[in-house]
């Protein structure tokens, strides 16, 4: 069976072989985007500043 492997591949597999706290990293680093903690207030704020849509430019009312 062929199993092909791109040279991005091939690089990113070695390159995290090599160091392998990269990993450790880009947890840590995801985290910092990904698993954040909502302020429920600051949602309110959100949710209480938006602006109602306006409809399309060319439509007649």
């Amino acid at each position: 069976m062929y199993h092909y492997r791109s040279d991005a591949t091939q690089f990113l597999d070695q390159l995290i072989a090599d160091n392998p706290e990269l990993e450790t990293e880009r947890m840590e680093n995801r985290n910092l985007l990904w698993d954040v903690e909502l302020n429920p207030q600051e949602q309110a704020g959100f949710e209480a500043a938006k602006v109602e849509k306006q409809p399309y430019t060319y439509y007649q009312n």
